[in-house]
C-alpha cells in the first residue's frame, strides 16, 4: 500500500500598486480567526524595513526579504527559496503562506520563484494571486503617459491576478466611478473574480484556500530545469520605470506633530501627482505611543498605534515617487523634529 501523499502547503501572493491596502489586508488575514497558522514573508522596496512594523496584529514569525524588488533582483528570489526551506523544516505548524510583494512587483516572476527548487516545488502549492486596487487612484497609474510604453507594474499586477480587490471604495464618489474602475480591471482580465472593499475587509473564503492558481502556473514547473533563472548574467525581462525610487529616513527623536501635519500638508500640495506612497512609524513629541504614518498621493493618515515600551522612540519614514530628492526632502523631514 502506497504511502500517502502529503498536501502541499498553499501559497498566496498579495499584489497591488503603492498604497493599494496590501498590508491592511495582511493584517485582516492575521486577525481573522479562520482556524490557519499563516507564515508571512515580504517583500520591500526601500533601504528601510518598515513593513514589518505595520503588521501590528500578528504572533506569527515575519520573514522580510529587502535588498531589492524580489521579482526582478536575483539575490531576493534567493532569499524566498531559502525562507521557503526554513518553512518547510516546520511545515507541520504551517497551514498557509502569505508573500506581500512590494508595490513595484510584478507577480509572476515572483510566482515562477516557487518552481524553481525541486524540493520546494513538491512541498508548496501557489493558490492564487491576490491584486489589490486603489479605486481611488488606479486609473492614473493604468494610464500613465510618462511610462509611454515602458513596463507598467499597475497594469502587470492586474494581468496575473486570479482575484483582484478593488479597495478603498470609500473614496470613490459614485456607482459610475466604480463601475468604470472595475471595466478598466476587466478590460486587462477577464477571468479574474473581481471584489470590492473598503480598509481590504473581504471575505477570506474568497481569496484564501481557492487553489486558483496551481492550474494556471503548472505550466512554470519547467523552469525548475532551468539553471539560469537565478542567474544574474540573464537579462532581466522586468525592469521598474527608472524615474521611480525610494527615499527613506530615520531619526532617533520624535516630532513636533503640528511641524509634521504641515510639512505633510505641503508635501501633499506641492508633490501628490508623483509621491505614490508614504509610510513611516513615527515618534511624536510628548507622546508614549508610535504613530503609523500611510500615505498615497495627496491622501495621508497619523494613527496612534501601541506604546515604545522599552523601544527607544525613533522616527522611519520611506517615500516612493518620481523625481524625490532626498536633499530637499531630508531638510523638510528634519525641520520637524523636536531637538531640545
Amino acid at each position: 500500500m502506497s504511502a500517502p501523499v502529503e498536501r502541499p502547503v498553499p501559497v498566496t501572493i498579495l499584489a497591488g500598486f503603492l498604497g493599494a491596502g496590501k498590508t491592511t489586508l495582511l493584517n485582516h488575514i492575521l486577525e481573522s480567526r479562520h482556524g490557519h497558522r499563516v507564515a508571512v514573508i515580504e517583500n520591500e522596496f526601500g533601504e528601510v524595513p518598515i513593513d514589518n512594523e505595520l503588521i501590528l496584529s500578528s504572533e506569527e514569525e515575519i520573514y522580510t526579504l529587502t535588498n531589492g524588488c524580489i521579482c526582478c533582483a536575483v539575490d531576493v528570489r534567493r532569499d524566498l527559496l531559502q525562507v521557503l526551506g526554513r518553512l518547510m523544516q516546520r511545515r507541520g505548524e504551517i497551514d498557509h503562506i502569505v508573500v506581500e510583494t512590494s508595490g513595484l512587483a510584478d507577480p509572476t516572476p515572483v510566482a515562477n520563484t516557487f518552481f524553481v527548487d525541486d524540493s520546494i516545488a513538491r512541498q508548496v502549492a501557489l493558490d492564487a494571486i491576490v491584486t489589490l486596487v486603489d479605486a481611488r487612484h488606479i486609473a492614473q497609474h493604468l494610464h500613465d503617459p510618462v511610462l509611454d510604453g515602458s513596463a507598467n507594474q499597475a497594469v502587470d499586477q492586474i494581468v496575473a491576478a486570479d482575484r483582484v480587490i478593488v479597495n478603498k471604495i470609500d473614496l470613490v464618489p459614485d456607482e459610475a466611478a466604480l463601475a468604470q474602475v472595475e471595466a478598466d480591471v476587466r478590460r486587462l482580465n477577464e477571468t479574474a473574480e473581481i471584489l470590492r472593499s473598503c480598509h481590504a475587509r473581504v471575505d477570506l473564503s474568497r481569496i484564501l484556500g481557492i487553489g486558483a492558481g496551481i492550474g494556471e502556473y503548472a505550466r512554470v514547473r519547467t523552469l525548475a530545469n532551468d539553471p539560469a533563472f537565478l542567474d544574474e548574467a540573464v537579462p532581466a525581462q522586468h525592469a521598474h520605470d527608472p524615474t521611480v525610487s525610494s527615499v527613506s529616513f530615520v531619526f532617533p527623536r520624535p516630532c513636533r506633530l503640528p511641524a509634521l501635519q504641515a510639512w505633510l500638508a505641503d508635501l501633499a500640495e506641492r508633490r501628490g501627482n508623483d509621491l505614490f506612497r508614504i509610510k513611516g512609524i513615527v515618534a511624536i513629541e510628548g507622546d508614549d505611543r508610535r504613530h503609523v504614518l500611510q500615505g498615497v498621493h495627496r491622501l495621508h493618515d497619523l494613527r496612534v498605534a501601541e506604546p515604545w515600551g522599552d523601544d527607544r522612540p525613533t522616527t522611519k519614514v520611506v517615500l516612493i515617487g518620481r523625481h524625490l530628492d532626498r536633499t530637499t526632502l531630508g531638510e523638510g523631514l528634519m525641520k520637524t523634529l523636536a531637538w531640545a
